[in-house]
């Protein structure tokens, strides 16, 4: 990926953000993580979400909280990789989530981008759940600045890496807006995950 402005633009779109060793172990069919239904998506009827709040000035994130889903998790900036992809949070630490550093801070004008495991070798990882969230969900995102960021869930898709929509998810915005990534898309023992869950979200309300 790499920086214009405001957007972050993929140069490499699939994140490898689960290894499923553990689904090998204890049952794919029984323990897979839940992937979001197609109601769940932007295709699903009008957005009644379109409500939005101020932008806030640029300010690093320090965790993500998702409720609904117990989400309660710091954040680790995140680089890219020599290939040009982002980097991911450590593997081993399952509670960890990544944000990407260069590009737009969540809650300031633009696309921001925060990334986690779904698994690992050992069971679930921090965003294992995502695909179960829903539209009107919160997101909130606490801040360097003292500030909170709350973020209100548009959509929940899921997409297959050869359909990776890289300007959908990555793309300009001209509010401040939200994407939540991670692996998704089924696995198999051959392929590992096929392609990745995303949240598209945007900034309805903040507080000191």
């Amino acid at each position: 990926m790499r920086r214009v402005g405001n957007t972050v633009i993929a140069a490499v779109t699939v994140i490898a953000l689960g290894s499923g060793a553990w689904l090998l172990h204890s049952g794919a069919e029984t323990h897979a993580p839940p992937q979001p239904s197609a109601a769940q998506g932007h295709s699903a009827g009008p957005d009644v979400w379109a409500r939005s709040a101020p932008a806030l000035p640029a300010s690093p994130p320090d965790r993500v909280r998702i409720p609904a889903i117990r989400v309660d998790a710091p954040l680790t900036g995140l680089a890219l990789t020599p290939s040009g992809s982002l980097d991911v949070p450590p593997a081993e630490k399952k509670n960890l989530a990544g944000w990407y550093e260069a590009g737009t801070t969540p809650g300031e004008t633009g696309t921001a981008i925060v990334a986690g495991h779904v698994d690992n070798a050992d069971g679930p990882a921090v965003f294992y759940d995502l695909g179960a969230l829903r539209k009107g969900s919160a997101v909130e995102v606490d801040r360097r600045d003292g500030s909170v960021a709350v973020f209100t869930v548009d959509a929940v898709e899921v997409y297959q890496a050869r359909d990776f929509p890289d300007e959908k998810v990555y793309g300009a915005a001209s509010r401040p807006e939200l994407r939540v990534i991670t692996c998704g898309g089924g696995y198999t023992k051959s392929t590992g995950y096929q392609g990745n869950v995303v949240v598209f979200a945007h900034l309805t309300s903040s507080r000191p």
